[in-house]
Formats: C-alpha cells, structure tokens, sequence
C-alpha cells in the first residue's frame, strides 16, 4: 500500500540538471569546475556588506524595519530606488549614454531616438521585489502556464527556466539565435505555424535573456527587441490573448566591455506586455537573493497574491541590505572592481582557450556576463553520454554539456556539439588548468 500520493507536478519534476552537476563536484573533490554559474567569491563585498548592517541595526527604524515582517510587493524605498535606477539605465540621462565623454555614437544616437517609454511607465507601483529573480521565473510560469501550454525560448537558453517548464508541464519552442539576439524571421515563421496548426492559442510569452545571455553570451539588440514585441502583438489577434515578452536582465549590471542597451521596458507598446526581470544578487552579492520585476498592471495583481501565498514577502533585512548599499552608493562603486574581475578572468580564459584548443573548436569573446560558448566541429559530441564529456570528467575538469540548453523541440534535432564554460567562481590558476585539461582532451578526440 501506498503510504503517500504525490501530486501530478510532484510526480512530474525531475531532478534539475543542476543538482547532479553540483553532486559530481562533491563527488570529485580534486574538480576543477567550469560549469557551476556561481560569481567570484573573492569579489563578494564582505566589508561593505558588514558596514551596512552594522549601519542597519544601529538605527531604531531601520531595525525595526530589517527585524519585521515587510510587505508582498517589497520595501517601498527600495522599489523607488529600483525603479529610478531602471529609467536611468533605459533613458537618455542613464550611463549608456553620458558615460561617453566623446558623445554617443550612431547607434546609441538611433537607438536613443527609438526610445518612447516615460518615467511614470517605470513606477514603483509596478514593481515587485521578489527573492532573487528565480523567483519571479517561476511565480510567472505559475500564474501564466497550463500544462499544455507554450513558451518560445532562445534556442539555446537558460537551462534552469527549461526545468521550470519540465515541472509545470508547458512545452518550449526554440527560437534561433543571431549575433545579435533572436532571429526575427524564425520567430514569425514559428508563429505562424503555431497559428496554422491551431497550437497558437496556447502560446503564452517570449523569454529572452537578453544581455550576455546564459549560455551564449550574446547581448539583444533594442531593435530586435521592439521588433519581437510588434511581431508578438501581431499574433495575438489570433490567439484571443496577450502574448507577454518575459526579458530576463540577470546578467545586464556583469558588462566589461561595449556599451549598454535599453531594455524592452522602452518599446512602443511595452507597458503592457513585457515583463522585465532583475537582480541584485548577482551584481553585489549572491547570497543575498534579492531580485526584481517590472510587470504590466494586470499581471501585478495576480503574481502578487500568488506570491503571498509563497511567503508573505521577501526578506526584509536583505532588502534593508540593498536600500542601503543603493542608497549610499556602495552598491554603484561595488561594479567597476566587479567588472574590472570579470574582464580579467574572461580574458585569461580565452588565452588558454587560444592556446589549447584545436583551431576547429570556436568561440565568441565575452564582453559580459560569466560564461563562454564553444562549438566544436560536428562529429565531436558534448553531451553527457559522450566520450568528451566523460573523459573531461576522468581529467577532472567539468563543463556543462550545450544539449542541456535545447529545449525538446519537435522541430528540430537537439544540438549536441557544444559546451557552456564559466569563468564566474574559478580561479585564474584553475581557469588555466582546466582549459588546458579540457584542450588536451578535444585534441585527443579531433
């Protein structure tokens, strides 16, 4: 007899990727891991960090406020200094265009001129402070997603939010990637079959993770993003719905090189269909999960409730943490040592990249974000079943397998050629060791 019944999404969920890559690290205590997204631990602010709840707890309001239940939607003062700090970054008066003492180039000038979202459009209101963005990812699936349901994603995309998807029963179609971001004429071509084959009723957004994206890091352009969202606009006449555009911002604050770019939030038509999602912890401090949205007014309500239901509300002495580390600016000095780290690291890796990996093996230069995208020539296979993946591990070096970032798409065959390696959390000598580990064994195999 059975002693418990589980529901049909406990039965359901498999075990996330994640967790058996994170056992094999266990498991191997010698592994040098270029697989694990963490954020370099030598950069954390642990100064800075115990300052301000030095600061924090010293203060009578500030105590009572950090030591008490908050509120669903999130400390009022940190969701004005979010939504300030969103417009900036979105707006003419932001750094991605006064940062450049000999003015703003032709590019930045277009897309400066495309930009039609106003202040009021980035309210406080409309913000939701949630714990870490993965949070919100899934509240999202939760109050939009049936089982059944669709979801177009970046092919390849966030494995993690593939996990969501695997839970709560809606399916994923991969939309191809270009240099800079989605292609456009997939995605209407996609639409267009959903539509012909009666499926794009149940098509409910676009996830995008639009700067230095995990895990190809490429950046989409404002263009690209304006246009998805018209094209999503366009279909929804036929699907009787809203049709949202899910912009994931995790890795937007992790750029080291180049030039920002505004986020969907400042297209025609954005306020109600896209949903921008943010973070705090991977720019300051990961331990930290505090995370952010900003959602169209109808779905507000909704999530909120929902989230409620979840936990009454975020931590409030992490959201002290963050008003504070805002508020003082320590937050905003945190980013250039922080970027500076990141640079550094990158570059360390694509030099051992360059010198130990065969010629055939490609990849782009990161300008952001913690992870480079390899591709090796066709008959090499990545996966975890393959003799690459196996015999990294028998080196003692790990990666994550490209095939885990492809949706189960009927459309197409799942990739299965290429590697996610980060930067993020190794050190520079392990950068050096694994890649010449990892280059030894591709030479081996080519």
């Amino acid at each position: 007899m059975k002693t418990f019944a589980l529901s049909q999404l406990g039965q359901r969920t498999e075990a996330p990727p994640i967790s058996w890559l994170m056992q094999l690290t266990l498991d191997h205590p010698h592994l040098i891991s270029l697989a694990a997204g963490f954020t370099d631990t030598e950069s954390l602010p642990f100064e800075e960090a115990r300052e301000l709840l030095d600061e924090i707890l010293a203060a009578p309001r500030s105590r009572r406020i950090a030591l008490q239940y908050g509120t669903t939607g999130g400390d009022p003062h940190l969701r004005r200094l979010t939504a300030d700090r969103l417009w900036k970054l979105d707006s003419a008066e932001g750094a991605p265009f006064s940062a450049r003492a000999d003015g703003p180039t032709n590019a930045e000038g277009a897309q400066r001129s495309s930009l039609v979202a106003a202040k009021e459009d980035y309210s406080p209101d409309r913000i939701l402070i949630t714990n870490g963005s993965q949070q919100l990812l899934y509240l999202l699936a939760e109050c939009l997603c049936d089982p059944g349901d669709i979801v177009l994603v970046e092919d390849p995309t966030y494995f993690v939010y593939l996990g969501i998807a695997q839970s709560r029963g809606f399916s994923c179609r991969g939309i191809r990637l270009e240099a800079d971001g989605i292609d456009l004429s997939h995605l209407e071509h996609t639409l267009e079959g959903l539509r012909r084959s009666g499926e794009l009723k149940r098509v409910k957004m676009l996830y995008l993770v639009s700067y230095w994206q995990n895990p190809t890091g490429i950046t989409t352009s404002f263009v690209k993003k304006a246009a998805a969202l018209e094209i999503l606009r366009r279909f929804e006449r036929a699907s009787g719905h809203p049709i949202y555009l899910l912009e994931d911002a995790a890795y937007r604050e992790l750029r080291f090189a180049g030039d920002d770019v505004a986020s969907a939030l400042a297209a025609e038509g954005a306020k109600e269909r896209v949903i921008y999602t943010g973070t705090y912890s991977k720019p300051f401090a990961t331990g930290a999960r505090v995370g952010f949205g900003i959602l169209p007014k109808a779905l507000m309500t909704v999530v909120s409730r929902v989230k409620a239901n979840h936990d009454f509300g975020t931590s409030s002495l992490l959201q002290q943490l963050l008003c504070r580390a805002l508020a003082t600016c320590r937050y905003e000095r945190h980013l250039p040592a922080l970027r500076r780290r990141y640079a550094r690291k990158a570059a360390t890796m694509t030099e051992a990249m360059r010198e130990h990996f065969p010629a055939a093996v490609r990849w782009q230069e990161p300008g952001g974000g913690l992870y480079v995208w390899a591709k090796c020539p066709r008959p090499v296979r990545s996966g975890v079943n393959s003799r690459l993946f196996k015999r990294a591990l028998e080196r003692e070096v790990l990666y994550v397998p490209g095939e885990l970032c492809y949706a189960d798409d009927p459309a197409r065959r799942k990739p299965n050629h290429e590697m996610r390696i980060s930067f993020g959390n190794a050190t520079e000598a392990d950068i050096r060791a694994g890649i010449a580990r990892l280059g030894r064994t591709l030479g081996e195999l080519l």
